[in-house]
C-alpha cells in the first residue's frame, strides 16, 4: 500500500513538472515579452534598485541605479573577472565624490544600495549596505583619470580575454571595421606592473591625453571613459565588437599585410558622424539623444523586462 502511494506521488510530480515546462515553452513562442516577465518572477533575481528597501539614507539614488545596472550588464555579457576590476561614476552634486563597487562582491551581486561613495583620496563617505571595503590599488587608475580629465565622469576597466589579448598585440586596435573607426583614436599605456604606485599616475595622465576616451593598457586590459556612464558603456560594447572582428580577420588573413585599412579621411568622416550624432539627427519623437543613451536605454528595457528593476529614468516610455 505504501509503495502504491509513493508511486502515485512520483507520477503526479512528473505530470506537474511536465505541465510547467510545457507552459513555459509554449509561452516563449506565443508571447515572448509576457513570457520573460512571468519566467523572471519565478526565479530569484537580485533587484538593482533596492534603495527604498535597504538604503533609505543613501544619496545619489539615480546615479547608484545607473552604475549598478552597468555592473550587471558587464556580468551578463561575461565581461567581468571574479571580484576584480572597477566601474566608477562621478557624483553630480559633488564632482570630487565617486561611486564604486565594494571589493569582494561579484558584479552579479552589485545593487544600488551596495555601492560605496568615496572621495578622490579614497576615504569612504557612504559605506552602503555591506561591510566590504575599498580596493585602493584598484582605484589608482580610476582616480588618476577622473582627476586629470574633468570631462570624464565614468570609467570602465575590464580584463576580458578578448581585451587583454588585444592589449598584447604590437599593432593594437586596427582601424579595419566600422566599429573600430567609431572607437576613434585610442591611447596606449605600457605595462608598469600592478597599479599601486603613485609614480605611475603622471604616465597614465600623459598617455591618455586630453581627448581620447579609450586607453589600451599593454599586457593588461582596456579602460573606457565617458562624459556619462551611457557613453562609457557605448565605447565598451563597440570596442569589444571591434576586437572580435579584428581577431577573426587576422586569423583569416594570416597577418596584417592582407587586411584592408581605410584611409584616414574615412576615420575623420566616421568620427564626425559619431560625435555630432548625425545618424539620429532628426528623431520623430523629438528627443535629443547623447552618445550612447539610445543604446543604453534599450539595454535597460531588456533588464527591466527580465525583472531586474533597474530604476533607470527613461527618456522614452517603457514599451509594454
Amino acid at each position: 500500500m505504501i509503495n502504491l502511494i509513493i508511486w502515485i506521488l512520483k507520477i503526479s510530480y512528473r505530470m506537474i513538472k511536465y505541465t510547467r515546462i510545457q507552459r513555459l515553452v509554449l509561452g516563449l513562442f506565443s508571447k515572448p515579452i509576457e513570457w520573460t516577465r512571468s519566467f523572471s518572477s519565478e526565479i530569484s533575481i537580485n533587484k538593482i534598485n533596492d534603495i527604498k528597501t535597504k538604503g533609505q539614507n543613501l544619496s545619489n539614488h539615480e546615479e547608484r541605479c545607473k552604475l549598478a545596472s552597468v555592473y550587471r550588464l558587464v556580468d551578463l555579457k561575461n565581461w567581468s573577472w571574479s571580484i576584480y576590476n572597477h566601474i566608477t561614476l562621478r557624483c553630480n552634486d559633488h564632482p570630487e565624490h565617486f561611486l564604486i563597487n565594494p571589493f569582494g562582491l561579484f558584479y552579479s551581486e552589485i545593487t544600488a544600495s551596495k555601492l560605496l561613495k568615496i572621495n578622490s583620496s579614497c576615504n569612504i563617505l557612504e559605506r552602503g549596505t555591506t561591510t566590504y571595503g575599498l580596493n585602493k590599488a584598484g582605484f589608482t587608475l580610476h582616480s588618476t583619470i577622473h582627476n586629470a580629465r574633468t570631462d570624464i565622469n565614468a570609467v570602465i576597466h575590464v580584463h576580458t580575454g578578448l581585451a587583454a589579448s588585444l592589449s598584447t598585440l604590437k599593432c593594437g586596435l586596427l582601424p579595419i571595421s566600422q566599429e573600430a573607426l567609431i572607437c576613434g583614436n585610442v591611447s596606449y599605456h605600457d605595462y608598469e606592473g600592478i597599479l599601486i604606485d603613485d609614480a605611475v599616475r603622471q604616465n597614465i595622465t600623459n598617455d591618455l591625453g586630453p581627448e581620447n576616451k579609450i586607453m589600451i593598457l599593454r599586457n593588461h586590459g582596456v579602460v573606457f571613459c565617458g562624459n556619462t556612464i551611457e557613453e562609457a558603456w557605448f565605447y565598451l560594447m563597440t570596442f569589444m565588437t571591434a576586437a572580435d572582428i579584428q581577431f577573426h580577420a587576422l586569423s583569416a588573413a594570416s597577418g596584417i599585410k592582407n587586411l584592408i585599412i581605410p584611409p584616414s579621411d574615412i576615420l575623420d568622416q566616421v568620427q564626425k558622424v559619431v560625435k555630432n550624432n548625425l545618424a539620429n539627427e532628426q528623431p520623430l519623437d523629438g528627443i535629443q539623444w547623447k552618445l550612447g543613451e539610445l543604446e543604453f536605454e534599450a539595454e535597460m528595457r531588456r533588464l527591466d523586462l527580465m525583472g531586474y528593476e533597474t530604476g533607470y529614468p527613461y527618456k522614452k516610455s517603457l514599451i509594454n
